[in-house]
């Protein structure tokens, strides 16, 4: 209802073919946006392509092809999009993976729900910073990097991020072990979770001319991200969870209603609030950690 007419909008919302992402696409087409679906499989994307110009009657999202676990990836998706477009209005950086196996890692061998969560979306967002200040220049308005976290974060280990268990090898291994096996899944994605804030943090503070970035919670939602799970804690967790088209509520909310001095900078939770943060997410120190960590990840690629 509050979302305004988005026609000559460019969007690009990331793990568009499902859930969240999914019902974000589609609320977005309805308002007449040019849409992006970035996703790594084609024949998922394929699907939901054609789910979504049913359920909105013939509107059709665009495919671009993105593994935010394979730098390569990144850089071909990112490539891709800026010889087709030269602005980017909204970036919804929304993809995400949840308590995967301790033993799956990204294309580049570091954990993969940091990999995938935080170095693959920081790597995508810097690449599409011509874009998405091409979208200042042009309407005199800030783009909009809308960036997915979790309350999850506040599982993070000690000081937010410990590198150690980011990179495969005897070092994560050692991590591992001290930290549990049950634990460490989700020590890992609370730190990818706490990663996605520090991002956004960063972003606000380093292109505060040509862009807003906010982190977004967007609630506790039935997620295909609950696709890594057992049976009976899928079962357990889907009793107290939102329908899926309320996750993507939030994020909406933040990307085309708010004001840019509402967000930028700012956590924002259910249902378009923005709600403070734990001290560690405001740590100089940790953030320069993190982003030092991540551009040296991403050199040469």
């Amino acid at each position: 209802r509050d979302i305004p007419d988005l026609t000559g909008k460019v969007v690009l919302v990331t793990g568009g073919n499902a859930g969240i992402r999914y019902q974000t696409v589609k609320q977005l087409l309805l308002k007449n946006a040019t849409v992006y679906l970035a996703a790594r499989s084609p024949d998922k994307a394929a699907v939901a392509i054609k789910s979504l110009e049913a359920e909105t009657n013939g509107k059709k999202a665009i495919f671009l092809q993105l593994d935010l676990a394979d730098l390569k990836s990144v850089r071909t998706a990112a490539d891709t999009f800026l010889r087709q477009e030269e602005k980017l209005d909204i970036l919804f950086n929304n993809a995400g993976v949840m308590g995967t196996p301790l033993e799956t890692l990204t294309a580049q061998g570091l954990d993969i729900q940091f990999g995938t969560n935080v170095l693959g979306h920081f790597f995508f967002t810097e690449l599409l910073l011509p874009a998405l200040t091409k979208s200042f220049q042009q309407n005199q308005v800030p783009a909009c990097v809308i960036n997915t976290t979790s309350m999850v974060y506040t599982m993070a280990p000690g000081s937010g991020v410990e590198f150690a268990s980011v990179k495969g090898g005897s070092d994560r291994d050692a991590w591992i072990k001290k930290t549990g096996k049950f634990m460490a899944p989700w020590r890992l994605y609370g730190q990818s979770k706490i990663g996605n804030v520090l991002a956004s943090n960063y972003w606000a503070k380093t292109h505060s001319d040509a862009l807003v970035s906010c982190a977004v919670h967007p609630g506790t939602i039935k997620s295909e991200l609950l696709r890594d799970q057992s049976g009976w804690m899928q079962a357990l967790a889907n009793l107290g969870l939102h329908p899926t088209p309320m996750g993507a509520l939030t994020q909406l909310w933040a990307g085309t209603v708010a004001t840019p001095a509402e967000i930028t900078g700012q956590y924002v939770v259910p249902w378009g609030k923005v709600a403070k943060t734990e001290k560690r997410t405001k740590s100089a120190k940790l953030e320069a950690d993190v982003i030092a960590f991540l551009k040296e990840q991403v050199q040469g690629f």
